[in-house]
């Protein structure tokens, strides 16, 4: 490899990692071509790691261990996609030492548990933790939206506000 190649490499690397790191929120798209679906992780030890599918836990369908992904970080305060890069699949076994390594990091992370202190025991027992780990190879960013048509739902929108609301609100402002 060329130094410009390597050089390239290491540019790379350190975009994925420091915009991963800093983004709570990243875009996943398993092997098997679903839509890619927002997961909340945290970094640790050169991965994304992530806990699901369990009960009250984030779905994580299209990863499988030993499978690949795709992964798109956005940007934490303007929310556009900073970078896209390919990981590979590897699922931590419960009780092992970097499944006690991940999870130490996760249970930090996790908000409103249902569970407090012991949801670690029961991601142990009920759920899957994996990590995404980098191959190297980063996207280009897309040209264009990729936006995807919203999911048929027979919720509605709300109806318009009545005409008289807004002088009804005024009216209630004056007498305090």
């Amino acid at each position: 490899m060329t130094s410009e190649l390597l050089g390239q490499a290491l540019v790379d690397r350190t975009l994925l990692e420091e915009a991963t790191k800093k983004s709570g929120l990243v875009w996943v798209r398993g092997a098997d071509g679903a839509a890619a679906r927002a997961l909340w992780h945290v970094w640790h030890d050169g991965a994304a790691c992530l806990v699901g599918d369990g009960p009250g836990e984030q779905p994580l369908p299209g990863l499988v261990e030993g499978g690949s992904a795709e992964v798109t970080v956005r940007s934490k305060d303007k929310g556009g996609r900073l970078v896209t890069w390919t990981a590979k699949v590897a699922e931590l076994a419960p009780g092992s030492e970097a499944w006690e390594a991940a999870v130490a990091e996760l249970k930090g992370k996790r908000l409103n548990a249902p569970d407090g202190e012991a949801m670690t025991e029961r991601w142990a027992r009920e759920c899957r933790v994996l990590r995404l780990e980098p191959t190297g190879a980063t996207s280009p960013l897309p040209q264009g939206s990729l936006a995807a048509r919203p999911v048929p739902t027979p919720a509605t929108t709300r109806e318009p506000a009545p005409a008289g609301l807004p002088k009804l609100l005024l009216r209630r402002r004056r007498r305090k």
